[in-house]
């Protein structure tokens, strides 16, 4: 099968979705990162849009790229201006970019109510950019924005714009679904209505506006584009774009395609979160190939095949795109999950110990607890359940108290009486708020007896009023994520008081990172 080019706007497109903000920092670190993994091509940003883009290219120019090609965007000459006098063409002409991507319209529609120009004068913007920056020596890819739809409007016009940026020297023509309205099968015709009208190379970009981008950008292909456009983690305007996470790994496992490096495909759940937290957004836990509940198992039906043969309900294995099978454990667990869970302690042959751990989720998840990500507490019961469990200090008791009134913010005070190795601590912290103010209270107390807690960190945490009904009196269930240099784990409090529930899961974060370090959790329980 082909090599194919993938062409990366993540840094450009993707940046214009809803809360994505890369600092100039990010954008080097993200094309030094798709570099190293085998990008073809990486859209840096608008060449003359802000100071950031600007400064980009110039510091990007310095950079010792392995493999990839960045491209400076732009769009065709304004209406009335040579091409040699326009800001934006001569913007991407200094850019020091070797690539220069210019977009142009091809439904005539945007030429009539959206430029104002007559169809002459569209086509001669088009080849006048085009024409140009080859002239200068660079090397120009053609968007056709609104390719499919101005097809379906005016075929002639638009198939006359993309013969414009052919014949004024374009090395490839991209063309794009830019309002992600088309389906596959129109996505096919256009593609070929393009190739019956040019010998140039196409590429194609698509959105996810009818949740299809990935599907049309893989039809598009398999009609002949040589060059795929997207996002990673398909971000972007209003629905995003065409997931380029997911079409590689379709393009290399399910048709055979060359793209990226060859050991690139077992580092895309790697990119993918990499990306996720350089732009500060939450992982997409259903992401296809990626997410963390991409290899998830839940029904005790399906865990029990899996035990038995993987690929009875998973399409790949999840190694190969750097990821990892998951056994999950609430109330609709069967004694597979269980046995899968405790595999790693070797008791899942004791029957007896089995049937009472999954009774104890199940009266747990009917309280309102949710093991399934919170698998340090799941961890931790089955020590208690197994009567493994020793506390590593015991609680005597915890008071919080916040103060405020109309001339000073909240003040919060924890107090915390533990006792560790029969030695009584008694210790006041505070804290930006209640949990906070507990949590520097119970390291304040354990670290001289636990050093390692230092290195302990909460990085997230969670509330859900799970019966709602009940008003303010609802119970509450409180996830904590932690992490330290080598792992990262989550606990879970379920109470009708919010600190309480904190504080269950606070102190199962804190008695899981010791046991951790102790290596009790590195064979039988």
């Amino acid at each position: 099968m082909a090599r194919i080019q993938i062409y990366d706007t993540t840094l450009r497109d993707g940046s214009q979705g809803e809360g994505v903000n890369f600092s100039l920092q990010d954008k080097l670190l993200i094309t030094r990162k798709l570099d190293e993994l085998g990008f073809d091509f990486i859209e840096g940003g608008f060449a003359v849009s802000n100071q950031k883009d600007a400064e980009y290219f110039q510091q990007v120019a310095d950079l010792d790229l392995k493999h990839a090609k960045v491209c400076a965007f732009g769009m065709t000459r304004k209406k009335g201006i040579a091409a040699d006098k326009d800001i934006g063409i001569l913007a991407l002409r200094d850019s020091k970019a070797p690539v220069c991507t210019i977009v142009g319209k091809t439904w005539d529609l945007h030429v009539a109510e959206v430029l104002r120009v007559d169809e002459a004068e569209n086509l001669a913007m088009i080849r006048d950019s085009v024409a140009y920056l080859v002239a200068e020596g660079r090397r120009v890819i053609y968007d056709a924005e609104h390719f499919f739809d101005g097809l379906r409007h005016n075929q002639e016009f638009s198939l006359k714009t993309i013969q414009a940026a052919a014949e004024a020297g374009a090395e490839l023509i991209c063309l794009c679904d830019t309002n992600g309205g088309s389906l596959p099968e129109q996505i096919a015709e256009g593609v070929r209505a393009a190739q019956s009208a040019i010998p140039t190379p196409l590429g194609i970009h698509c959105h996810n506006d009818s949740d299809v981008a990935v599907a049309n950008s893989l039809m598009g292909i398999d009609v002949g584009a040589i060059q795929v456009q997207g996002t990673i983690n398909g971000i972007g305007e209003r629905c995003g774009n065409a997931d380029l996470i997911s079409i590689v790994a379709n393009l290399i496992l399910k048709k055979g395609h060359e793209a990226l490096h060859e050991h690139s495909l077992g580092k895309l759940t790697e990119l993918s979160r990499y990306i996720y937290e350089l732009a500060n957004m939450h992982f997409r836990p259903g992401q296809a190939f990626v997410g963390s509940s991409a290899f998830a198992h839940k029904g005790g039906m399906h865990v029990h095949a899996v035990n038995r043969l993987a690929s009875s309900y998973e399409h790949i294995s999840p190694e190969v795109v750097g990821n990892s099978r998951k056994i999950l454990v609430s109330e609709l667990s069967g004694r597979s999950n269980i046995i899968a869970k405790t595999v790693k302690y070797k008791l899942h042959e004791d029957n007896e110990l089995m049937s009472r751990i999954l009774a104890k989720v199940e009266t747990l998840e009917y309280q309102g607890y949710q093991f399934e990500a919170a698998e340090a507490s799941f961890d931790l019961l089955i020590k208690k359940v197994a009567q493994t469990y020793t506390p590593k200090f015991d609680r005597i008791h915890y008071r919080v108290n916040v103060e405020t009134d109309i001339l000073r913010s909240p003040e919060t005070e924890a107090t915390v009486k533990l006792r560790v190795n029969d030695v009584v601590e008694h210790v006041v912290a505070e804290g930006d708020g209640p949990v906070n103010a507990l949590d520097n209270a119970l390291r304040k107390a354990l670290i001289p007896f636990y050093p390692a807690l230092e290195k302990m960190q909460l990085v997230d945490y969670k509330v859900r009023v799970i019966n709602s009904t009940s008003g303010t009196a609802a119970r509450v269930r409180v996830m904590i994520e932690s992490k330290d240099d080598k792992d990262v784990w989550s606990t879970i409090g379920v109470s009708e008081n919010i600190i309480e529930a904190s504080w269950l899961a606070l102190v199962d974060s804190v008695e899981y990172k010791l046991y951790k370090d102790a290596g009790e959790f590195d064979s039988a329980v």
